[in-house]
């Protein structure tokens, strides 16, 4: 059973994992000390064993509330960020990549969704790399909160009891990548709640740490493989095809299969949605354009990423007739199964 312990005095440590990119670094802890300082207690770096260049970086800063620790060997981010944790006792854990920028204190309003929802585990300040989602067509709860099933690691406000009760990151993971969604898979499936707020106060630079090279790319391979490997209900990719509506025209039971698959960290794509229409989660995109050419690409995405493919397709009549021949002569040849719904007579086939 969920239970959370009262925010009391809402103290806030800040944790930040480095590996090298010393600017980026010292940007990053200039902006955050700059905009943050009066909301948060301490603030601990993990220097995860990085040049000497980022080390005497690292010891040069001089602000009060910094404490670095530098770790004798690589561990990655999961167990940089687990160690750095242990040495805080503040309810509230800041995580903070640092090729983050902060442009303004973003914390104020996550600590008073915290508040809020005591079933809210983590919450992340919008912007980059939000910027491809429209934040106001969501619904929000709190308010100010959209709900997303997937967690990204780069900035997180997250609750200390949450972290602990699941063992913080698996170390499974590595150097990095995917162990962040694997928390909020977790967190998830213990009933707890995960939010991005509409305010931004970010910008990050990703993948300045691990660079883009060969070495990177099997990482993210064998790190993506894993992950799925554990949760593979997150693996599906569903597309919707209906007239311009609303997610109340749908009959109940679609409407159950939609909550159901984004609770288990899939993706729903809606094509059909008006640009009025409110969507319930960060992993459910409207799709109001082009909208030939998107279902043209499906047999692409089955040839070039198999976590891509579009796993079933889901037809809430009345939808538009060429592209419901479309997306049938489609999924016919790629092996998709299509589900349709009446909106008039609520009934359900599979084809």
């Amino acid at each position: 059973m969920l239970t959370t312990r009262p925010l009391d005095t809402k103290p806030i440590d800040v944790v930040m994992p480095v590996y090298n990119a010393p600017e980026l670094t010292r940007r990053c802890v200039a902006s955050m000390m700059a905009f943050l300082d009066e909301s948060i207690n301490r603030v601990y770096i993990q220097d995860d064993a990085s040049d000497t260049k980022t080390r005497e970086m690292l010891d040069g800063l001089d602000y009060p509330k910094l404490h670095v620790h530098h770790a004798n060997v690589n561990q990655g981010f999961g167990r940089s960020v687990n160690e750095a944790i242990k040495r805080s006792d503040a309810p509230l854990i800041l995580v903070l990549n640092s090729d983050v920028e902060v442009l303004e204190n973003f914390l104020p309003p996550l600590v008073a969704a915290l508040e809020a929802d005591p079933a809210l585990a983590v919450i992340s300040p919008g912007g980059q790399p939000y910027e491809n989602f429209d934040l106001d067509r969501y619904f929000t709860n709190p308010p100010g909160c959209v709900r997303t099933y997937r967690l990204r690691g780069h900035a997180f406000l997250i609750r200390r009891q949450a972290f602990e009760e699941l063992g913080g990151f698996d170390s499974a993971f590595g150097r990095g990548y995917y162990e962040d969604v694997d928390l909020g898979r977790r967190l998830d499936e213990h009933a707890w709640r995960m939010g991005v707020h509409q305010k931004g106060g970010i910008s990050h630079k990703e993948g300045a740490s691990f660079g883009r090279g060969f070495s990177q790319r099997m990482l993210l391979k064998r790190n993506r493989d894993l992950y799925y490997s554990r949760h593979p209900n997150a693996k599906r990719n569903v597309f919707i095809l209906s007239d311009r509506c609303d997610l109340d025209d749908f009959p109940a039971e679609a409407r159950d299969l939609i909550d159901d698959t984004l609770d288990r960290g899939a993706r729903v794509d809606w094509l059909g949605t008006g640009p009025e229409v409110r969507l319930p989660a960060l992993q459910m995109r409207a799709v109001e354009k082009n909208l030939v050419s998107t279902i043209l690409r499906f047999p692409l995405r089955h040839v070039l990423r198999r976590d891509k493919q579009i796993s079933e397709i889901w037809i809430v009549n009345p939808a538009p007739w060429h592209l419901r021949l479309l997306i049938r002569a489609i999924a016919t040849c790629c092996m998709i199964p299509v589900r349709t719904w009446s909106n008039a007579a609520r009934t359900h086939e599979i084809a």
